[in-house]
């Protein structure tokens, strides 16, 4: 029985992995840091609500808009917002990151929304008798039977 030779069957396959591999290269060269970025903006959104007791909305707007910048991300001030309805923030920003690819342009499309509950901090010695509703009434026993004093 002869032996066949079968040279060059496996380097069709070899080349199509290769440029599979390459695809995938370039898409994460190009994702990743646009990824990175937006989770950097949302991160600081968050730490923005934590913060935004006492901050009026239009600031907390300017600060978003300035912080994509500083992260090379294209958005757009009129679709960015930061509202306060009652005891809550509300923030929002909306925008498309182009990635061009050889003979293609993907539009990555985000939203980035975070909603918090508001906690106002109050300087040391700014609460006083104007404002009773805010200290704690110490002359009665606490529920558990302890008094605090």
């Amino acid at each position: 029985m002869q032996r066949q030779r079968q040279a060059g069957d496996g380097k069709l396959g070899c080349i199509l992995w290769s440029l599979l591999l390459i695809a995938g290269v370039m898409v994460a060269w190009k994702a990743v840091p646009v990824k990175i970025a937006t989770s950097e903006l949302y991160d600081f959104m968050v730490e923005q609500a934590k913060w935004a007791g006492n901050t009026p909305s239009e600031v907390l707007q300017k600060r978003i808009v300035s912080k994509a910048n500083e992260l090379n991300l294209p958005v757009d001030p009129k679709f960015v917002t930061a509202e306060k309805p009652g005891d809550k923030i509300r923030m929002k920003a909306v925008f498309t990151v182009p990635l061009e690819f050889p003979g293609y342009t993907y539009e990555w499309d985000f939203a980035l929304e975070v909603e918090r509950p508001i906690f106002v901090w109050y300087p040391p010695g700014t609460l006083s008798a104007a404002t009773p509703w805010l200290l704690p009434d110490l002359s009665t026993p606490s529920k558990c039977g302890f008094s605090v004093r």
